[in-house]
């Protein structure tokens, strides 16, 4: 918490502006009961009507002022909180969009959202709070026992005998409250995790006829989180009737005694009247100070959770600064091996193969033999655990990230679209990408067809993740994407996946023209995609079983031969 509150230093006008408006609020608040007091003794009891009105309008003038300084400290403080957590979820996202696939896997994507969102909301709650009640509970607090005090010194005994039992109550309340807060966040992880898989997922779970199963089990984090939220809650509830009937007590102690005081001559009625009001003030402090003793150890879980992420170092870091290679479009795989953290065996080992400008090199392989993986390490997703890759010459973790990343046309397995146009998401591979390079693109990878039957052409909006456009269309769209900037190098991960054969040989064709200065890497597989290649990788669990031309690996490879076999029969290896 005092390491997220420290980004308030920012916002310190606003921050000290609220603290001299929250002062002079107390100290009008303070002021009041006892001029209260003395128009009770000096001007009822001895039915001095003028002075009546001249207190009268003397306190009416001072509430005015209190009550503008509380309007305005409120909205520097808001101002203040609000533009805290702007901050928070800037410097998060900044943070999490330099992770890499690990970190990613090891914190989740859910929780993720929830810390930037939900976490981030405690924190500008509980950082209102404190901008306000952190001056103002102490002043009402010492101000009210200092006035009490000055009142009348013996009646003020019964202050001191009530703070024990409430302090108490306070600290028990917290005792019990901590672990449940924890609980809080965990579990609204979790739910956010089923909605977001159920919402994700929901083509697979309507397929299946699982509906009623999601139903139950986002029912049962639904009512997870539930149980704990009330059991929050009725630890909250019970705090307020809690601290209201030790203010009735020391309410009833003070006019018993007071009466005494008053009967014996000790004490003037309009004293006691204030002696009640700066009572009221010192309880009422003390809840403000049970209330933010409830919310900061709320809001340190979620700072907590916070501060992990942002304390979770990427893995993959620039190491060196090179923006350009010393050739252009080759990529080079130097004996690497490869291992996910905490795994038993490499998913990649002692690897090498070298691609050149012009050449098309295909990955082929059974599933888990690494493909995927292989194409990663290029763009530094993960960074090797042995070995050296090369593009253009120069070991990629002697690249920025960024120099690296705009040499690489990349096309992931998964066609991921934005919600905006189709221009739009074309010119996310070249923000600067003229109408007529989008229109090339998109021809190129046999999408220009299907965007200019569509009613807007290429200002058709597309929804969230592309949901309005089949499978087909989103690849050719990712791939457009690719090719609009004119890379070094063009990785397709298994991209051609949702492709008629038809639109595949077409597509791979216009390729073959367009990639002469740069080397392409195709994962595939289908033997059909790949049987054109000028070189094809066998992989088999993580190693190359071989490498050469369709009809080489076809005449002496066994494993590539029982991969033709599989998908053309025994002709397609005649």
């Amino acid at each position: 918490m005092i390491e997220i509150f420290k980004q308030l230093r920012t916002y310190k006008g606003l921050v000290i502006g609220s603290f001299v408006l929250i002062f002079i609020q107390a100290m009008s608040d303070l002021f009041l009961p006892t001029l209260m007091g003395d128009i009770v003794d000096k001007g009822v009891v001895k039915g001095d009507i003028p002075y009546i009105w001249k207190i009268g309008l003397l306190m009416l003038g001072i509430a005015l002022i209190g009550i503008a300084a509380s309007i305005a400290a409120s909205y520097f403080s808001s101002r203040a909180a609000m533009g805290l957590g702007r901050d928070l979820r800037r410097k998060l996202f900044t943070h999490v969009e330099k992770f890499s696939l690990e970190e990613f896997d090891k914190v989740g994507t859910a929780s993720l959202i929830t810390r930037n969102t939900n976490d981030v909301t405690q924190i500008q709650q509980v950082a209102i709070m404190v901008l306000r009640m952190v001056v103002m509970a102490p002043l009402m607090f010492a101000g009210g026992l200092i006035m009490a005090i000055s009142k009348d010194a013996k009646l003020s005994i019964v202050i001191l005998a009530i703070t024990p039992f409430l302090a108490g109550a306070i600290l028990l309340i917290l005792k019990k409250g901590m672990p449940l807060f924890k609980q809080v966040q965990k579990r609204l992880d979790r739910m956010n995790l089923a909605m977001r898989e159920n919402l994700i997922g929901v083509r697979v779970i309507r397929a299946f006829n699982k509906e009623a199963f999601e139903k139950k089990r986002l029912q049962q984090a639904n009512a997870d989180l539930t149980d704990v939220s009330i059991k929050v809650n009725k630890l909250m509830a019970f705090m307020m009737p809690l601290m209201m009937l030790m203010m009735n007590i020391t309410t009833v102690l003070i006019i018993w005694f007071g009466g005494l005081r008053i009967e014996s001559g000790g004490m003037q009625i309009g004293d006691l009247m204030a002696f009640i009001q700066y009572v009221m003030q010192i309880m009422f402090a003390l809840i403000m100070a049970s209330m933010m003793f409830i919310v900061i150890p709320r809001a340190s879980v979620s700072a907590k959770r916070i501060n992990e992420v942002l304390a979770l170092e990427p893995r993959v870091v620039d190491k060196g600064k090179v923006v350009t290679g010393v050739e252009h479009g080759t990529l080079e795989f130097d004996n690497v091996t490869f291992s996910y953290p905490g795994a038993e065996e490499p998913v990649l080992s002692n690897v090498s193969f070298q691609t050149n400008p012009g050449e098309v090199t295909a990955i082929i392989g059974g599933t888990g033999s690494g493909k995927t993986t292989l194409v990663q390490l290029i763009p530094r997703f993960f960074d090797v655990t042995d070995g050296d890759i090369r593009v253009n010459g120069i070991n990629v973790e002697d690249y920025s990230q960024h120099a690296l990343r705009n040499l690489i046309g990349y096309v992931p397995q998964k066609a991921t679209l934005f919600s905006g146009t189709i221009i739009e998401n074309i010119r996310y591979g070249k923000e600067e990408a003229s109408i007529d390079e989008v229109r090339h693109a998109a021809e190129i990878a046999q999408a220009a067809t299907f965007i200019e039957d569509m009613s807007d052409g290429y200002e058709t909006r597309l929804e969230q993740g592309g949901k309005n456009v089949s499978g087909g269309q989103k690849q050719r769209l990712s791939i457009a994407r690719a090719i609009v900037r004119q890379p070094d190098l063009y990785i397709f991960d298994d991209s051609f996946s949702a492709l008629d054969y038809k639109t595949d040989a077409k597509l791979r064709k216009a390729l073959k023209d367009e990639t002469k200065n740069a080397s392409v890497l195709i994962v595939a597989q289908r033997v059909n995609t790949v049987q054109h290649a000028d070189r094809i990788i066998v992989l088999d669990k993580g190693h190359i079983a071989g490498i050469g031309t369709h009809e080489e690996l076809l005449k002496s490879n066994a494993v590539y031969q029982e991969i033709v076999k599989s998908q053309n029969g025994e002709e397609g290896i005649a």
